[in-house]
């Protein structure tokens, strides 16, 4: 949503609100989503092994910075799955497409962990 007051530079007070309906965000996501549950349960499990395993700074970020892609792109996908529902149960072909595109999307940034994973950790293990 657009400023009211323009591309005026935001207030510090107006940063912390934005802090906090992300952490809203987050809240729903944990307590509604047991996909993203389970996304989180194996960062916190792979995260530190990407920290451990990274030789160097880049290849950490890649490592765990994988993981946070997924993250965000199943909350965009419980997003607009959650939209989709507020309208309604009934089933809508372009509702279904818009859901199975966003399962997609999650698929696609998992495909992304294990090429990253698997490009960097393999040759040291062949």
């Amino acid at each position: 949503m657009a400023d009211a007051t323009g591309h005026l530079p935001r207030h510090p007070s107006r940063i912390l609100k934005a802090a906090r309906w992300s952490m809203q965000g987050l809240q729903a996501a944990w307590m509604h989503e047991s996909s993203f549950r389970l996304e989180v349960y194996l960062f916190v499990v792979l995260a530190p092994m990407g920290w451990w395993l990274g030789q160097t700074p880049v290849e950490r970020v890649l490592l765990i910075g994988s993981m946070l892609l997924v993250l965000s792109v199943e909350l965009l996908n419980s997003a607009v799955e959650a939209v989709i529902e507020r309208y309604g149960p009934e089933f809508h072909e372009l509702a279904g497409r818009a859901k199975d595109m966003g399962s997609a999307a999650v698929f696609v940034m998992m495909v992304n962990v294990l090429l990253v994973w698997g490009a960097l950790l393999l040759p040291r293990i062949l």
